[in-house]
């Protein structure tokens, strides 16, 4: 019967130290497995809440780009017909200018004959003038010898018919040549006042016409002005719905990439929640175990206890009521063994955290604070940058699960980091080499990958930011309250 307390004792001590293991394992852990599971969830629905938010600003982006394209359609249509009438009326212009042309060379001609003209009328008048003296020459011989009557006296005055004859025809002679001059001198006067008369009629009816020619090209250069005028104005119309179109497309490019990174976390906060889910379940079905074994072990020392006490008095009635005392004695300080073997452990070892949760992913110089800044246009710098030459080693701040890693147009190559543990994450931006990926679990201070100046970057530099829960764009909170 002795050799059933050692066994007692070594079973019971096996027990307690099992059962306090299962309890560390199952009430701590399980404990902490929840309250990550509830951080999960919150994060989650924040992730989706933030989705709808984005869904909508993108849904109104790309209505705005639509309208945008269709104010650059009726833009164009509207440059496209004032081309059209630009054509038309620089065609219109170069064809005055052409009929300009022509009726300066016509008046150059109408001049050119004018001046022939000119000389022509010139000669005129001097045989008119001639005539003018012939006729006035006989006119004052006329006057002075009577007129008619001398013709009659040469006729008369003839000394034979033969005489006669020769006479008159001489008198008639005269007469006719005096007719001819007059009948000459006006047709040449008329020819005169005609040949005057057309021409000038003639060059006052092309310098109307130039006249007229020139106040429609005058038109036509107005209205060219005009429409010179309004293309321009539609030409920067189209520029700054071109700019317009390009800043929303730009903006839509953000929302997608933002559209993308929260996709990417609610990815992975899924996947940690599950694990997490799993792990519980495991530890449940452990603490389950544990209660069975517990229980199985208790109707053991149950058992025993009974069959102890049973050989006690057995043993007490046979060896007389001196050596029942002396196995009494034994069994209470057995008892008092057992209790002090099975007391749980009540030490704490968990750190309880505080500001300095976050370590200083790289060395360096603090270059730029959190908090706006003039440099490059102005504007909120929502993070710090850490000045050093490419290829300096970056390290991640915290433990936690990478939830993005690859190139972005204005962080350049980037990776972030949630932090389950602190409902955080951290951004590493403008990187030369990235050494993990999308889904990596990282340890504190494991390397990630080196300083660069990649992205929207002037200088090498690491661009450090700090989020509440998953990332949000212009939503970074100043890394330095944080970091140790």
């Amino acid at each position: 019967m002795k050799k059933v307390f050692p066994y007692i004792l070594l079973t019971a001590l096996t027990v307690a130290l099992w059962t306090l293991s299962l309890n560390e394992i199952s009430a701590e852990s399980i404990g902490e497995i929840e309250e990550k599971i509830s951080e999960y969830e919150k994060e989650q629905q924040r992730l989706k809440d933030e989705e709808g938010y984005i869904g909508n600003d993108k849904k109104d982006t790309e209505d705005k780009i639509e309208e945008n394209k269709t104010q650059q359609d009726e833009v164009t249509q509207e440059i496209n017909s004032i081309d059209e009438r630009l054509s038309t009326t620089q065609t219109s212009i170069q064809e005055k200018e052409s009929e300009i042309t022509e009726t300066n060379n016509q008046i150059e001609k109408l001049s050119e004959k004018i001046k022939k003209l000119k000389k022509e009328i010139s000669k005129l008048q001097d045989r008119i003038e001639k005539r003018d003296a012939l006729l006035k020459d006989r006119l004052i011989s006329i006057q002075k010898n009577g007129g008619n009557v001398k013709y009659l006296e040469v006729i008369f005055g003839s000394q034979s018919f033969g005489d006669f004859i020769s006479r008159a025809f001489a008198v008639n002679t005269i007469m006719d040549q005096d007719k001819n001059i007059m009948e000459e001198q006006q047709a040449d006067k008329d020819s005169l006042e005609d040949k005057q008369g057309e021409v000038e009629e003639k060059r006052e009816e092309v310098t109307e016409q130039k006249v007229a020619l020139e106040d429609q090209k005058s038109e036509l250069v107005t209205l060219k002005k005009q429409l010179d005028q309004q293309m321009e104005e539609k030409e920067n119309l189209m520029a700054q719905l071109e700019e317009e179109h390009e800043e929303l497309e730009e903006y839509k490019m953000s929302i997608e990439e933002e559209e993308r990174v929260l996709s990417a976390q609610a990815k992975i906060i899924e996947q940690a929640k599950q694990e997490a889910v799993q792990k519980k379940g495991e530890l449940e079905q452990l603490a389950e175990e544990k209660r069975r074994k517990e229980a199985e072990e208790k109707r053991k020392r149950e058992a025993e206890e009974k069959q102890r006490r049973e050989a006690e008095e057995k043993r007490k009635r046979e060896a007389g009521l001196q050596q029942q005392q002396g196995a009494s004695t034994a069994a209470k300080e057995e008892q008092e063994s057992n209790s002090s073997s099975s007391s749980p452990s009540t030490s704490n070892d968990l750190n309880a955290g505080g500001s300095g949760v976050l370590s200083w992913p790289a060395s360096g110089r603090l270059s730029s604070s959190y908090g706006y800044r003039s440099f490059n246009g102005g504007g909120i710098h929502y993070g710090i940058d850490i000045a050093n030459s490419t290829g300096t080693p970056v390290s991640a701040a915290a433990s936690g699960v990478v939830t993005r890693a690859d190139y972005s147009s204005s962080y350049g190559n980037v990776i972030y980091i949630y932090h389950a543990d602190l409902n955080l994450t951290t951004v590493y931006a403008h990187l030369n080499s990235m050494s993990v990926s999308l889904g990596d679990q990282v340890s504190h201070g494991q390397g990630i990958g080196t300083i660069g100046n990649t992205g929207n970057s002037f200088g090498a530099h690491l661009h450090f930011e700090t989020h509440h829960g998953g990332w949000q764009q212009h939503n970074g909170v100043d890394p330095m309250q944080f970091l140790k």
